[in-house]
Parts: structure tokens; sequence; C-alpha cells
């Protein structure tokens, strides 16, 4: 199973709608005799490329397979049966399928005579395949938000400059998650501060994932690095936006969020610049007392004056266009949206050996004001990268729910 697994890791970032698939095909003796892997959306399943290679071989034998097979005709036929054909005794398979078009492939395996078992290492095959299982479950792309700091959590100096805080190793791994996202998103402050071009580079055979602008006042120029033709390039801004320089651009209008940031809306982003400190020791003074009288909360600004763009509605958008994963790069007001919105599954943190003491960080405001709201999370791997340390986590279960 570990090997159908990491099979199926070959075609992250290539595959959406459809899931990431791997199997391998053991003959009566238990011996390899075929694997494969889906490849892309419309093409063979996993099943069917390890069936052909196995031939004959596969009479009698087990396939073992990260995901249970499919039991519907799309594009390819059903995997179920494309299995009972080839002879197959026994199927093992890790993950059950939770989508209602294609699940039932177990049903119609051992209505066929075929010994069926699952949950092998579910758990590993379920995480090379979150973003399709989270999709499928919540009806929106699994977001991965990835960021690059200082250890004092500065993703900028006092001014505006960030190339480059992390090195070269990290730089390069963040490659591999454009790689094996369906798309990236980022924000109109990044867009306008560092003009990214956001395409794969140095990834062998890598789908070039959708790039996405968060431009609420449609901001962009035609002469930005992610209009290219690199890569596919999608522009969000709001319903009265005028795009009119913007001809031959994709671009989606979007509703602002019922309740201003950071309730549910991508605020525009922008790239505050903070000065630098005085070279002596400033006076310290505790906190004033606050008022004896009780300060009005301001009014919720009317949707448009000021709310920002709906985070789920850019997702489901994304949704209906494919996109099973999203690889949110944005700077800190996009992140504190999505944070906000409870939109985000996973994050990624590259920490670089340095310290800023002043400059834009890594999280804006995300409707958290006491340290009981915390966003808690499970790390889920620190690794070491040249000199930097990759930080993965996940919210917690609790918090999950």
């Amino acid at each position: 199973m570990r090997r159908a697994i990491a099979l199926s890791a070959r075609a992250l970032g290539a595959t959406a709608p459809n899931p990431v698939v791997g199997c391998v095909i053991l003959d009566t003796a238990g011996a390899v005799v075929g694997e494969g892997w889906h490849r892309k959306a419309g093409g063979p399943h996993a099943e069917v490329h390890a069936l052909r290679a196995a031939g004959e071989a596969a009479r009698g034998g087990t396939a073992v397979v990260t995901l249970e097979p499919c039991n519907h005709t799309g594009r390819t036929g059903p995997c179920a049966q494309a299995l009972i054909e080839a002879g197959v005794a026994r199927v093992v398979h890790a993950v059950s399928d939770p989508s209602p078009a294609a699940s039932g492939g177990a049903a119609t395996l051992r209505a066929a005579g075929v010994d069926v078992e699952s949950g092998l290492l579910a758990d590993e095959a379920a995480a090379v395949n979150v973003a399709w299982l989270t999709s499928v479950r919540r009806g929106r792309p699994f977001v991965r938000w990835k960021y690059a700091a200082t250890l004092d959590g500065r993703i900028a100096a006092a001014d505006g400059s960030s190339r480059w805080i992390t090195s070269a190793e990290s730089r390069a791994d963040v490659h591999r998650l454009r790689a094996e996202a369906d798309a990236v998103v980022v924000g109109s402050g990044t867009l306008l501060a560092d003009d990214p071009h956001l395409a794969v580079r140095g990834v062998p055979d890598a789908v070039q994932p959708l790039r996405v602008v968060v431009d609420s006042r449609a901001r962009i120029t035609t002469a930005a690095r992610v209009l290219d033709d690199a890569a596919p390039t999608l522009i969000a801004v709001s319903k009265d936006a005028d795009t009119g320089h913007l001809p031959a651009v994709d671009v989606i209008r979007l509703p602002y969020a019922q309740e201003v940031l950071p309730a549910a809306g991508i605020a525009e982003e922008t790239a505050p610049v903070e000065p630098p400190p005085a070279t002596g020791i400033a006076e310290i003074t505790a906190p004033t007392e606050p008022p004896a009288a009780p300060v009005p909360a301001p009014a919720p600004a009317a949707v448009g004056s000021g709310a920002g763009l709906d985070v789920h509605a850019l997702l489901a958008e994304l949704h209906a266009r494919g996109v099973r994963s999203v690889l949110l790069e944005g700077g800190p007001t996009l992140a504190g949206a999505f944070v906000a919105a409870g939109a985000v599954d996973a994050v990624v943190g590259y920490l670089a050996p340095a310290l800023l003491g002043a400059g834009a960080t890594a999280l804006g405001d995300a409707g958290i004001s006491t340290i009981a709201q915390a966003l808690r999370l499970d790390v889920t791997d620190v690794a070491r990268l040249g000199p930097d340390l990759r930080i993965t986590a996940v919210p917690t279960a609790a918090q999950e729910k």
C-alpha cells in the first residue's frame, strides 16, 4: 500500500477535479506484476494502468488501491467493473470513496464475489488525497496558506523590502507546493508590491496552476507579470469594478462580504510601511485605563462600503472551475480574511534565522481579539531547508468541528 500511496503522489496538481490514486497489482504468489496511477482528468484511472501492466497475471491476484475503486461511468468506465473483468480475486483499498457519484465500488466488487478489505494505511493515503477529500466533504477547495518570515514574524522590512527573507532551498520548496496546487491566490497588495509571477519553475512536468489575483478595484495593469502566457490567470474583482483596461483577461465579479472584514471578506490589500525605530531606548509606559463610559462600536459598513470580497464566494467560483487545492500566497490582509472565514485547512511557514524588529507581519486582522479565540494548530511536520525551518500545521480537531 505504501508503494501505491507513493505512486498516487506523483500526480499531485495534475488530476483536478479528480482525486490522486495509486494502484499495485499482485499475482497469486504475491509478486508485483503491475503498477499505475491516475495521471490526469479524463485519462485512464490508476487501476486501468496497473491492470494493463499486469495483463493475465492479474487473474486471481490482488489489487491494492489507495481509494475505493469507482463505480460510475464518466469520461472513463467504472474501475470496479474493470477489476472484475480482469479476474482479480481480492481488492484492498485504503480510503472509502465519499463522493455520492462514484462510491459503491466495494459493494459491486463483493457482489461479484471479490474479497474486499478497506482501511489499510487509511491516514497516510488520506493525507496525500486531502485536497480532493476536503472538496468532496466541504464543497470547496482545500486551502493551504504559505508564508515566509523571520523568527520575529516579519514578512518584510520596515522599508517594504522582502527579497529574500528565506533561502534558495525554501523558495524551491514553494515551487513544489505550487506544482501540487490547482490554483495560487494572492491579493492586490502583493501584486502591487512584488509583481509576482506565480508560475511553477524548476519542477519537471509540472502542470501550471491557475494564478488568481484578488483585486477588488481592478488596479492590475496589463504589464503585470501574472498576465503573461506562462500559466492561466483569473482576476477576482468587485461587481462595480472598472475592468475596461482588461479586455482579454479572465475576470470574475464577486459580491462583497455582508460584514466588515474580518468576518468573511477580503479587504483591499495594502503594503504598510512602519517607520524605523529610534536608536535610543523608548520610554515604556503602562496602558492607560479605559474610559469610564463605554465607547459605542462603529456601525457595520454597508455592503461595498469597505467590506471585502466574499471569501466563500471566491472559493465557490474556484470549485466550480474544477479547482480542488488552493495555495494561498497573499499578504497579511488576505491571510487574515481567509482565517476569519474559517477557510484555512493547513499552514506552511518558512522561518528564516533572522530578525527585523519592524515591518509587516505574516497575519493581519483575523477577527481574533482575545487569546481564547486563538486558532490552535497541530504541528504535523518540521523540516530543515538550508538554514531555514519549514513548519507544517493544521487546525486542531476541536476547532475543525
